[in-house]
Parts: structure tokens; C-alpha cells; sequence
């Protein structure tokens, strides 16, 4: 199920900052670990983007959308939502806005508040960094190793 993600309402969640000047991009890298892990596309809306930044940019399975000043993210993403007509029910929308969430469940997508899917996001990522059981070496394995590779010398 692809994500339609409201980015600067889910960049503090993440402990990131909004100052930062490198908020955006460091969110990207982040959905794009998520899309590789999870194997769902992501679409994120970003407002504020000064003239001439305005413009939508493919990174893998992650497409970032800035939006330009004068809009918001929020309407960009209502509209996109309306695009997609009876197809937004495959999607899920990643925003803690009210207004989203409701244009959201008018057109059946999935919801999940920032937190949610932060709070998941970090699951995902702490799951993905841990040594899965079948990749650990008793300490009786590695001796027997060892004595292998002692023995070719």
C-alpha cells in the first residue's frame, strides 16, 4: 500500500528539525530505507518551496513533492487525493492534520496520524539494524570454524 505523507507534520516526530536546513533531504533518506524495507512507494509533500524550487523529484521508490509558496502541502495532498477518485482507498495518508485525515476518509484511503507511523517508521528501522537469530555463531560454532580454518594452514 503506497503512503501519502504530509513531511514537515512528520519531521519532528522523527526528531528531526524543521530549522534544519537539511530537514527535507534528511526525511527522503529515511522514507527511502522505508520503501526499500517495506516494499510500499511513498509520496511526500513538502510546502514552502520558493519560486522556481516548486517542483516534484523521484528519488527510488520515494517522490517528493515541493510545493510552492502562496499553497500548502495539505492542499496539494486533497488534491491529489481527489485525483486519485475510487484508487485513493490503496493508499494511506500520513498527516496529524484534521482537515487530511478527513478529505482522507471521504475518499476511504487509510489514515495514520504522524505519530503512528513515526512510531512504526522506528520499529521498522530498529527490527531491520538487529541480527536476526539465524545469522548468530555459538560460541561452539566459531571453535568449530576455527579448527577448520586452523587445520589449512
Amino acid at each position: 500500500m503506497p503512503y501519502l505523507i504530509d513531511g514537515h507534520n512528520l519531521i519532528p516526530k522523527l526528531g528531526l528539525r524543521l530549522d534544519s536546513p537539511d530537514d527535507e533531504q534528511e526525511l527522503i533518506a529515511i522514507l527511502q530505507e522505508f520503501a526499500r524495507l517495506s516494499r510500499h512507494r511513498a509520496e511526500v509533500y513538502f510546502d514552502g518551496a520558493p519560486a522556481g524550487e516548486a517542483r516534484t523529484r523521484k528519488y527510488g521508490m520515494v517522490t517528493a513533492h515541493f510545493v510552492r509558496l502562496g499553497t500548502t502541502a495539505d492542499t496539494a495532498m486533497r488534491v491529489a487525493l481527489q485525483k486519485l477518485g475510487s484508487a485513493a482507498r490503496n493508499w494511506s495518508v500520513v498527516s496529524s492534520d484534521h482537515e487530511v485525515q478527513a478529505v482522507a476518509q471521504e475518499v476511504r484511503a487509510g489514515v495514520l496520524s504522524s505519530e503512528e507511523f513515526a512510531s512504526r517508521l522506528n520499529a521498522l528501522r530498529q527490527s531491520s539494524n538487529r541480527p536476526s537469530e539465524e545469522t548468530k555463531l555459538s560460541s561452539e560454532e566459531i571453535a568449530e570454524w576455527l579448527k577448520l580454518f586452523d587445520k589449512r594452514k
